[in-house]
């Protein structure tokens, strides 16, 4: 429909963080569009410099307080890379374990309390707790274990205080873990009927082909470690990262903007999901198959479906990781010491997608240099690209209509805008 149309969402709503969509119209074509980042520009590279190596998993879990073990694992793993650290079998396993707690509280928060009122009409979680309060209950029971995890493993809920270079500083009890256990079995029932819920939402039709970008490894569900994987058929080992990603400042964007080799990409849980499918759970697979995901899905409203498939796949490996400690018999570990010091990188797969910390110590043990790639920085030039593609395509409803679904679509993403400010070149003399 050859149309004038102006839309000028100022603080796209339920996302984390604040940003505005402009797009300008002019008989049926796309003039002018941008998603403006307008939160104020972070410092934590900066502020990292100067500090003794054992205090950066600390600050920089502080970026965000939804991906804080996310942030905190690519820190330590930059740390132990630079200093020649290598945790134990035991270490690894708890921090995986600490993972999936917030990776399935990141899914959970979203898909209940950010996208359910999308499907309902409505502008809150808050109506939905007098209409459908079963479904509001689950989602908040569902919380409710994930940040049990992460307290029992990392010491508390957000922003982890157990996760040290060198290991994990709490070693939790075996009752702990056979009562996690417990909880998570039973935690498939408010999965199977989460399931069940969002079969029952149509997704808008929209697709385009794109490249996603994530870990990949052999063996398992690449979340914590593994190499960097393009569904272009390509990839790179952790310390070439900066060879296939450039950064890019937007005028109007307080967060960079990046691209790949190939140019604009995607990554998050349903890149992951392309890159991984093979590895994923039982119970992961088939919730798969019944939300119509394949490792050819290319709508990005899907995304939010494949962060209910991880979510059964994270919660089916969190038992799988408890058994195994509990086989070999939980013991109190000593951190492990530095040997050397230098230039590390550390990459995770937080929830929004593919995570990227690099730092130089220097031989005091002082970080001397830091940089972090946040997922939604990555994604933010392709959700305009996909706004591009589809805002054509819905021109022809009021224009209410549009703008619901422009922020649906952003919604999609799952941003989480104020992790992305990071533009600022900080020098001291």
């Amino acid at each position: 429909m050859k149309k004038d149309i102006k839309i000028n969402i100022h603080h796209i709503t339920r996302v984390e963080g604040h940003g505005n969509v402009v797009i300008d119209i002019k008989k049926g074509v796309i003039k002018d569009l941008r998603l403006e980042i307008v939160e104020s520009p972070r410092f934590y590279e900066a502020m990292l410099r100067g500090r003794k190596y054992d205090e950066a998993q600390h600050i920089m879990s502080r970026i965000c307080g939804i991906c804080a073990v996310s942030h905190t694992s690519a820190s330590l793993k930059a740390i132990e890379d630079a200093m020649g650290i290598t945790i134990s079998k035991q270490a690894t396993f708890l921090r995986k374990l600490a993972f999936h707690g917030e990776m399935l509280q990141s899914h959970i928060l979203h898909l209940y309390f950010l996208v359910l009122p999308d499907f309902f009409r409505v502008g809150s979680i808050v109506p939905l707790a007098a209409s459908h309060p079963d479904a509001v209950k689950r989602g908040l029971r569902l919380k409710k274990l994930a940040n049990e995890i992460c307290y029992t493993i990392a010491g508390r809920h957000i922003h982890p205080i157990s996760l040290f270079p060198g290991g994990v500083a709490y070693t939790p009890k075996e009752s702990e873990l056979r009562a996690l256990r417990k909880r998570l079995e039973e935690s498939f029932e408010d999965l199977e009927a989460t399931l069940e819920l969002f079969k029952t939402f149509k997704i808008p039709e929209y697709s385009e082909k794109r490249e996603y970008l994530s870990l990949k490894e052999e063996g398992e569900y690449a979340l914590y470690s593994g190499k960097i994987q393009s569904t272009q058929k390509y990839s790179a080992k952790p310390k070439d990262y900066r060879k296939l990603i450039k950064e890019s400042i937007a005028p109007y964007s307080t967060a960079k903007h990046t691209k790949s080799k190939k140019g604009a990409y995607m990554v998050g849980a349903l890149a992951r999901l392309c890159n991984n499918f093979n590895q994923l759970s039982y119970r992961a697979k088939k919730a798969a198959k019944e939300l119509s995901l394949t490792a050819q899905s290319f709508n990005p409203f899907m995304n939010n479906a494949a962060q209910l498939v991880e979510s059964f796949h994270c919660t089916e490996d969190a038992i799988k990781i408890i058994d195994k400690l509990l086989s070999a018999g939980i013991k109190k570990e000593e951190l492990k010491k530095p040997k050397k010091f230098g230039t590390g990188i550390g990459i995770v797969e937080a929830p929004r997608g593919i995570l990227f910390h690099e730092y130089t110590i220097n031989k005091d043990g002082i970080v001397t240099d830091a940089n972090c790639i946040i997922p939604t920085a990555q994604n933010l030039q392709m959700i305009e690209e996909d706004l591009r593609g589809f805002v054509p395509t819905i021109l022809s409803k009021p224009k209410d209509e549009v703008v619901k679904n422009i922020e649906t679509l952003v919604r999609a993403y799952d941003p989480c805008i104020s992790c992305s400010t990071h533009i600022m070149d900080v020098s001291f003399v």
